[in-house]
C-alpha cells in the first residue's frame, strides 16, 4: 500500500527549528518528485516545498525561502524539510505528498506549532 508518514512536528519558539521527516513506502520513491505542503487553522492547504526524484532541483515557496531546505534520502525513501528561524505564521499541519498513478498521495500530516 502506498503510505506516507510524516513525523517531526512539535511545538517551538519563534526562531528555532524543527526537521519534519516523511517515510514513504509502497512506491518506487527514488522516482517520485516529493513535496511538503501546509495547512493553518482556518486555510487552504498551501505548497510549501518540492524536490525532483534526484534532488538535483528544489523549490519553495517565496516566505519559506531562505529558512527551509527540503531533501530526500532515496536509500532511506525519505524526504524531510529542515525549519529554520521559524515563525508565528509557520504554525500548521505539515503534509508529505507525490503522486502515484496520477493521483495525489497525502500522508496524515504532523502538527508544527510556533508560539512564545
Amino acid at each position: 500500500q502506498v503510505q506516507l508518514v510524516e513525523s517531526g512536528g512539535g511545538l517551538v519558539q519563534p526562531g528555532e527549528s524543527l526537521r519534519l521527516s516523511c517515510a514513504a513506502s509502497g512506491f518506487t520513491f527514488s522516482t517520485n518528485v516529493m513535496g511538503w505542503y501546509r495547512q493553518a487553522p482556518g486555510k487552504e492547504r498551501e505548497w510549501v516545498a518540492s524536490i525532483t526524484s534526484s534532488g538535483d532541483l528544489r523549490n519553495y515557496r517565496d516566505s519559506v525561502k531562505g529558512r527551509f531546505t527540503i531533501s530526500r534520502d532515496n536509500a532511506k525513501n525519505t524526504v524531510y524539510l529542515q525549519m529554520n528561524t521559524l515563525k508565528p505564521e509557520d504554525t500548521a499541519v505539515y503534509y508529505c505528498n507525490t503522486y502515484y498513478n496520477g493521483r495525489g498521495v497525502w500522508g496524515q500530516g504532523t502538527q508544527v506549532t510556533v508560539s512564545s
